[in-house]
């Protein structure tokens, strides 16, 4: 076991979670984009709401071999991200007869990004960062009074 563990478990979370917030930062630029992608029929799409999916590190039956053996694994734990999904919701229909991308009756396809749900996880990844900061800034300091003891 490493000395090193804890603080590159908070290493690995501070890199989830700032892809997290860059994720959510996007959405919000992007709530109002109605020609984001085009379909396979040529047509334009509005943006998707785009998500972090997280996954725990190391947590494999490699893993858990070297922990039985009691060996050094060659990755740390901590967490991963395993991918960027969209968001399946249907886009938010909006009657607004004079935008450039309002259909026959006057209704607008807009992207499926709520700016209240974005912002309570734009506030979930940044209390995250601030622990895993916190917990960063005490494991330094454990090492630190460690070394001191040697002196």
């Amino acid at each position: 076991m490493s000395m090193f563990n804890a603080i590159n478990t908070s290493a690995s979370a501070l890199t989830a979670q700032r892809l997290r917030m860059d994720v959510v930062s996007s959405n919000i630029a992007n709530a109002q984009t109605t020609r984001a992608t085009m379909n396979e029929n040529g047509e334009y799409e509005p943006y998707r709401r785009k998500m972090v999916v997280m996954e725990p590190n190391g947590q494999n039956f490699k893993s858990f071999l070297h922990k039985a053996t009691n060996s050094t694994p060659n990755q740390g734990s901590g967490v991963k991200v395993s991918e960027i999904v969209e968001d399946d919701e249907p886009f938010k229909v909006v009657y607004n007869p004079n935008h450039p991308d309002a259909d026959e009756a006057g209704y607008v396809e807009m992207p499926n990004v709520d700016p209240l749900k974005e912002m309570v996880d734009l506030m979930s990844a940044t209390r995250s960062y601030e622990a895993n900061i916190t917990s960063m800034n005490a494991s330094k300091n454990m090492l630190l009074k460690a070394l001191e003891i040697g002196k």
